[in-house]
């Protein structure tokens, strides 16, 4: 049945167990296709850039690359960045943009934790499954916090298991973005099949 479900594409089910730390990374051509699309779109991101996922700095390179300055924390030590929990209780603020693929039992809370360290009119970007959009406890949270744009990518994109790069995806993927103090509707965008 499970194997069923992988072959279909229905489905996440894999009979491998998911990796102890939820560490999935990005292949870093998802970043350079959303890049391209929001510059396309006039749409620019802060200079400053908050990476709290940064697992091996995959994208925090592609950023530095785009002449980001780019902050990389990660709550293991993946001998990249400095070691940080991200959620843990802080007072921390941050006087710019938070990008990153979080761990995704955890992404609610990503979200929300970034949205109260960053000031009006920052961004949190999070790289989030297509499904993300579904959920009670979720929409009570988007009626509140409304992503002012979701760039969905028009082909799937690869994400690696500890960063084991290969294999292919059957999860659907997009790029959330909120900018704090939005409010009104959200914009849906497509990412070209170019990846």
């Amino acid at each position: 049945m499970n194997h069923s479900l992988k072959i279909l594409g229905s489905s996440t089910h894999t009979e491998e167990e998911r990796e102890q730390h939820d560490y999935y990374a990005t292949d870093p051509k998802a970043l350079i296709s959303f890049l391209n699309a929001i510059s396309g779109d006039g749409i620019e991101l802060n200079r400053m850039i908050w990476e709290p996922s940064c697992g091996e700095g995959n994208l925090s390179e592609l950023l530095r690359q785009r002449g980001y300055c780019v902050l990389s924390t990660d709550l293991i030590d993946r001998g990249f960045g400095s070691q940080l929990d991200f959620l843990a209780p802080s007072s921390v603020r941050w006087d710019g943009d938070i990008l990153t693929n979080p761990p995704y039992k955890h992404a609610l809370e990503f979200i929300e934790t970034s949205l109260s360290r960053i000031r009006t009119g920052k961004h949190v970007v999070m790289l989030l499954r297509l499904q993300f959009l579904e959920g009670i406890k979720r929409h009570s949270f988007y009626s509140q916090h409304p992503p002012k744009y979701v760039y969905v990518h028009s082909k799937r994109i690869k994400i690696w298991k500890n960063n084991e790069q290969g294999g292919a995806n059957a999860v659907a993927y997009a790029w959330y973005i909120w900018e704090k103090g939005f409010e009104g509707d959200t914009v849906l965008r497509w990412i070209g099949g170019e990846q």
